[in-house]
């Protein structure tokens, strides 16, 4: 057990470290994640629109559509130097490359999420309502399921000839659970409603996330294989 941990982290290791090294990723979704807000900034009149209102939404849609933009080039870039392939060809079992490639995208999702959250509050003063131990509890469940799901769609888009504009199409329709729970649990803690009404839409995220991961690494053999 601990020889397959150390795979799963070393392969999340060497993403990273590649990642760190260009920051082509992390600095595009960033920078989206930003500019994203400025825009929302702009474009809501807050004495029409109340932001707590419609902050849930914003948060959610901007992770997602960040996240694919991140997650997307996850198998590009190591394709165009054959590094994937290479990868394969190493006795790592399968879904250790796949569980670390999840760790690895889970921690830059999971930094440009904050990043997010924190330029809508500065943006919007928004109020992260009485409990914000849960809100955190709720995105990270959000983005591990999320990361999950598009890394898995990522390997297959990975080999077509539409690349990275098929991820949405195929990601999207497999998402709308998690954004309904998501948003209406995000919604209600940032409105300050009690713990007990989110409890449910918690679990029910922390289940859509364990089943994306375990069932992305029982696929994700059959994918790179064929």
């Amino acid at each position: 057990m601990r020889g397959y941990l150390g795979q799963v982290l070393a392969v999340a290791q060497k993403d990273l470290v590649q990642e760190l090294r260009t920051l082509q990723r992390a600095a595009t979704m960033a920078s989206f994640s930003v500019l994203v807000a400025v825009l929302f900034n702009f474009s809501i009149d807050p004495a029409i629109v109340q932001i707590q209102d419609i902050a849930a939404g914003l948060i959610w849609m901007t992770l997602i559509f960040t996240g694919v933009m991140g997650v997307g080039r996850t198998f590009a870039l190591e394709a165009e130097d054959g590094a994937f392939q290479g990868m394969l060809l190493s006795p790592i079992p399968r879904d250790a490359i796949y569980l670390g490639k999840v760790v690895s995208n889970v921690v830059l999702v999971g930094v440009v999420t904050a990043l997010t959250v924190g330029v809508f509050g500065l943006f919007f003063q928004l109020d992260y309502g009485t409990h914000p131990w849960a809100l955190t509890v709720c995105l990270s469940c959000g983005v591990v399921g999320f990361v999950a799901l598009a890394t898995l769609l990522g390997a297959v888009t990975s080999g077509t000839r539409l690349g990275e504009s098929l991820l949405p199409v195929l990601l999207f329709p497999l998402l709308v659970p998690m954004v309904i729970y998501g948003v209406s649990a995000t919604g209600r803690l940032l409105q300050g409603r009690p713990i007990a009404e989110v409890e449910g839409n918690i679990r029910i995220l922390g289940a859509f996330a364990v089943a994306s991961v375990g069932i992305g690494a029982a696929l994700f053999r059959h994918v790179v294989e064929d």
